[in-house]
């Protein structure tokens, strides 16, 4: 494909600037390529470093996992959703079996909703501290990856302790939670480590990262997805909320128990820049650690006493006939369920709604014109997981 460009070098304004045909440049940034995240292809065309089209091409991760939901029960297919976003495996399990609870019209004892929204969020936690060490890595700054993982790491032994995994979990199940908070302190110790991260690592982030000159120059009024744009796309989660868009399931369609707790909804503020640019969307993810701090407090601090089972645990549940969607609140944004059952052990259908998918989509709009180097940035502040997008 040819087409002219004028090659102005800062001469705009002059007359005689030469007119050079140029041809676009096809490049591929994928699938293996250290700043996809993921076995992500892009398929660029480019006139030098200016990107003139992006194209996502999916597929190298994909698993079939919503056709295996029709021939396993629905307590075994929660092991399923650890395998879409592996960073925040909890907030998966929470979505699955809100759905299948949903159906069934059951209800979960108040106490397992409660270490339900504790675990979610400690996920939460952990896949954002992810997403600032990756961005962070992405742009040049090393340093902030080793402190990330490091807080990474002790929420990975809090979970381990109160499921017996490491990272892939299996733990929520419908009805409740597979095993009760274990009796040795561990409820002392999410408490220790949230304080910690509160008073003290935070600001070790914000001063390594958040605020260098550097990084604030490589993120701020690049990437700009405006709320049009955004809306357009279908975006969620931080995506969205750094567009300036006060939207969050926890909040506008409170679902578990998170409709008792007080807790703010972070959004882009255009601090060091337009509304909606990279650095929005990664401040956003650092002022929702802090928020997740503040909802496992109040859910284990209002902790009640009582069973965390409402099904016995390897009895298979059948489910009435019938369709139900919900949807709930993942580290990357929206993910839904829509089941439908022929009431049976197993899933007629069970439709997943991936946040990253569709967040990802926007780079087609967003993409056009950047610098190649831009575009990385683009791509790292969308924290994109290819488990949930292929699945």
């Amino acid at each position: 494909m040819a087409m002219d460009t004028k090659k102005t070098n800062g001469w705009a304004d002059q007359d005689d600037v030469p007119e050079i045909k140029s041809e676009l440049l096809e490049l591929n940034m994928g699938p293996q390529h250290p700043a996809t995240h993921g076995v992500l292809r892009l398929l660029l065309k480019t006139d030098g470093e200016i990107v003139y089209q992006v194209t996502p091409v999916l597929g190298y991760l994909h698993r079939c996992a919503e056709k295996i939901a029709e021939g396993v029960n629905y307590k075994q297919w929660v092991v399923y959703t650890d395998r879409f976003d592996y960073l925040a495996p909890m907030c998966c399990n929470h979505a699955y079996v809100t759905a299948v609870e949903k159906l069934m019209q059951q209800e979960v004892p108040e106490r397992a909703e409660h270490i339900r929204v504790a675990v979610a969020e400690l996920s939460r936690i952990a896949s954002h501290l992810i997403a600032l060490a990756t961005f962070g890595l992405d742009m040049g700054a090393w340093t902030p990856l080793l402190y990330c993982f490091r807080e990474r790491e002790e929420i990975l032994n809090l979970l381990e302790r109160i499921s017996g995994g490491r990272m892939l979990y299996n733990y929520m199940v419908p009805g409740g939670v597979r095993y009760d908070i274990p009796e040795d302190g561990w409820v002392k110790d999410v408490l220790s480590f949230i304080t910690m991260l509160e008073t003290k690592k935070i600001k070790d982030y914000n001063q390594l990262l958040t605020y260098n000159k550097i990084f604030i120059e490589r993120t701020a009024d690049v990437g700009v997805i405006s709320k049009e744009d955004a809306f357009s796309y279908a975006c969620t989660g931080p995506v969205l909320r750094g567009s300036g868009v006060k939207f969050d399931c926890r909040r506008n369609d409170p679902y578990s128990v998170y409709s008792k707790f007080d807790f703010e909804i972070p959004v882009g503020l255009g601090e060091m820049g337009t509304v909606g640019d990279c650095w929005d969307r990664y401040m956003v993810r650092v002022r929702e650690i802090e928020q997740s701090c503040r909802i496992i407090r109040q859910a284990l601090d209002t902790l009640p006493e009582g069973p965390y089972q409402a099904i016995e645990l390897h009895k298979p549940v059948k489910v009435p006939a019938g369709a139900a969607y919900t949807r709930t609140e993942s580290a990357k944004g929206e993910i839904g369920h829509y089941i439908i059952s022929d009431g049976g052990q197993t899933a007629f259908r069970n439709k997943v709604r991936s946040p990253s998918f569709c967040n990802l989509q926007v780079v087609e709009k967003v993409g056009v014109g950047q610098m190649v180097s831009d575009l990385v940035a683009l791509v790292g502040s969308l924290d994109i997981v290819l488990g949930e997008i292929d699945r």
